[in-house]
Order: C-alpha cells, then structure tokens, then sequence
C-alpha cells in the first residue's frame, strides 16, 4: 500500500506548538493549497489542509514559519476519530509530516517579521536601504579622477 502526500502551500494562520505529556513536542497548522484550475466563475479556490508534525521538526515549524509562509510537506493521510461530550462521533483527516521545508527566502521572511513589529519605517524604504548600499548618502559627488577608467 503506498499513502504519500507531497504539498506547497502557505500557512493560514502561525502554526499552534504543544507538548504531550512525555514532554514531545507536537504541532499543528493548516495549509492553503491552491487549485491548480479555476471555477466555472473563474475564481481561483483552494484547499485548506490539516498538517500535524512531530519533534524537533515540530519546535522548528513553531519557531520558524508563520501566518503567510510558504511551506513544503512531505507526509501521509492519517485519518482518527473521537467522541463529543454529547456522544457524537467526529472523524478527522490530516496529513502526518515526515518533513516540512521552509520555501521562503530568508530575505521574504525577514521581511516578513519586519512587516509586523511595531516600527515606524516602512518596508518599502526597508527594501531601498537593502539594496541600495548607497541609500543612507543620497549627496555622492563623483569626480573624473575618482573614477578607475
């Protein structure tokens, strides 16, 4: 029997990190996966997958990804059940992963974190100060002889 499920997608929300009583950590989030087609209205939809991952992976997804990023996982469909307090039986699907990579580029991410801290910049002129070596003196004067050629 094979049950392989490879996704990309970005998280809905920041991922939830708990620990089980034998203290190995667990977490929780929920992938949006885009369709790979469009709707009769034209609309693009997509799938809003359960993911659970285990250990130091799991520390790792807590600590690292949030709300927005972009993710890759490479798990299997696992599918449990439980009872309500009113007797009613839940079942639930979600996808156990073997292995989460982080498809933002750090560069996106710190940009990201940047983005929600309570700074007064803006992250349009966060991005020019990046690229631009030469953002901070605007006032350069360059003569012929400074020039090599």
């Amino acid at each position: 029997m094979i049950n392989r499920v490879v996704l990309v997608g970005r998280l809905t929300k920041d991922p939830e990190l708990r620990y089980t009583n034998s203290n190995i950590a667990v977490g929780t989030f929920t992938l949006a996966v885009n369709r790979n087609f469009a709707s009769q209205d034209g609309s693009r939809e997509a799938d809003f997958i359960q993911c659970v991952v285990w250990r130091k992976q799991a520390e790792n997804v807590g600590k690292y990804l949030h709300k927005g990023s972009l993710a890759g996982v490479d798990g299997r469909i696992q599918t449990r059940s439980y009872e309500t307090n009113e007797g009613t039986r839940r079942y639930i699907t979600e996808v156990v992963c073997d292995n989460v990579r982080f498809l933002d580029s750090r560069e996106s991410a710190g940009q990201r974190d940047f983005a929600s801290k309570d700074n007064h910049q803006s992250i349009s002129q966060f991005k020019e100060e990046k690229e631009d070596p030469f953002f901070a003196s605007s006032n350069i004067t360059i003569d012929d002889d400074d020039l090599p050629f």
